[in-house]
Formats: structure tokens, C-alpha cells, sequence
């Protein structure tokens, strides 16, 4: 999800087409690393 929304932010940038693609791309992002280090269900990230 990370890497979709940083390909999205750069199409965005690059196409210059606006701000819908630059915006889906930093959402994405966010929610990406949100759900990434945020543990649900009581679940320890276990570091080996």
C-alpha cells in the first residue's frame, strides 16, 4: 500500500494533472504506514 501510494504521488507529480492523484498517494501512504506499525488485535511486532 506504501509503495502504491509513493508510485501515485510521483505519477501525480510528474503528469501534473492536479491534485487528485498527488492526494490518493499521500493517503494511501499514510494509511499504509498506520496499518504497518500499529498492532490490532493485541499482536506484538516481535524484532528477531
Amino acid at each position: 500500500m506504501v509503495a502504491l501510494g509513493l508510485i501515485l504521488l510521483i505519477i501525480g507529480l510528474l503528469v501534473n494533472t492536479g491534485l487528485p492523484l498527488t492526494t490518493i498517494g499521500i493517503i494511501l501512504i499514510i494509511v499504509g504506514l498506520v496499518l504497518n506499525l500499529v498492532p490490532f488485535g493485541g499482536r506484538r511486532i516481535r524484532v528477531w
